[in-house]
């Protein structure tokens, strides 16, 4: 959750909560040393296509165990989320256990309140939300209707859409090799286009990311994407930017930073464990909070 503190120096309160054919190609032949796709030993596709082909190599691939990580910066003060869980990327749902800021709705001094986050489809589904939801109650969220197509708002970039940004990957360059959890992968920097990422995107994600074009304040998101051999991403970061004078309360939470100041969010995700089994249990309709859903505090 994107947040900023107030008060002498260890309150937090909510400011963005609720509101983030080429693969084929890949797979078979590899990749040249300035990162493009090679066949018969000739070029066969620009930095760009390899770029934009990841999302297919993951639905490719099946599954995945995933890591994320979250850093907001506003006003001179950096706050910090994390996650782990795993995805189906054929299915397009995982889940996560995000781990929010100390002190962050209801939690006790020091304790980091985790959040069970199911992923599917334009839904995401919390656990622990605290904030006025019982502890053994979940609370649904349409994410189309989030102002910035749940990119950010539950702390964390989930991999589905991480990945599926990438089909707006343009001015993308080949950076050289680096090394992500010990193996050598390539290193591509670029950005994405907002609006070319939603036209772009499966037919289940279009309508968030098209929720995403039109609620952060800069149409362009710069990427540096970690690529191996077989074309999987291997680690990719974001930098959004919201604007801190737009306010909006979609599912009953505020979003938006005081005082009109731009508000930038770094998120990473990496993966790996590949073909991993993942189970996701949905919850019972009697188990879906129906109450209006309280800021985080």
């Amino acid at each position: 959750m994107v947040a900023q503190w107030h008060g002498r120096r260890h309150a937090w309160v909510t400011v963005v909560a609720l509101t983030a054919a080429g693969a084929g190609l890949l797979l078979s032949t590899g990749c040249a040393e300035n990162g493009t796709a090679v066949a018969s030993g000739r070029p066969s596709s620009s930095a760009g296509e390899v770029v934009r082909a990841a999302p297919d190599v993951l639905t490719k691939y099946g599954t995945s165990k995933t890591r994320t990580s979250m850093t907001m910066a506003s006003g001179g003060t950096r706050i910090a989320v994390d996650g782990k869980g795993s995805f189906n990327y054929r299915k397009r749902l995982g889940q996560l256990t995000v781990r929010l800021p100390e002190g962050t709705s209801g939690a006790q001094p020091g304790e980091r309140r985790p959040v069970t986050e199911i992923v599917v489809p334009q839904s995401l589904y919390m656990k622990n939300r605290g904030a006025g939801v019982p502890e053994d109650k979940w609370v649904r969220v349409d994410t189309t209707a989030l102002a910035d197509g749940n990119l950010v708002t539950a702390g964390a970039t989930d991999p589905v859409s991480a990945a599926e940004l990438l089909r707006g990957a343009r001015k993308v360059t080949y950076e050289g090799r680096r090394k992500v959890g010990g193996e050598s992968v390539r290193f591509y920097r670029g950005t994405v286009d907002l609006s070319a990422a939603a036209r772009g995107a499966t037919p289940h994600w279009r309508d968030q990311l098209a929720a995403a074009a039109k609620g952060f304040s800069r149409s362009t998101v710069p990427f540096d994407a970690y690529i191996d051999g077989q074309g999987r991403l291997r680690k990719i970061r974001h930098e959004f930017t919201f604007s801190g004078g737009a306010q909006g309360k979609p599912g009953g939470t505020e979003s938006g930073a005081a005082g009109g100041q731009e508000v930038a969010v770094s998120s990473t995700t990496w993966f790996y464990g590949f073909g991993v089994p993942v189970r996701v249990v949905m919850p019972e309709s009697s188990d879906i909070y129906a109450g209006k859903i309280a800021p985080f505090q």
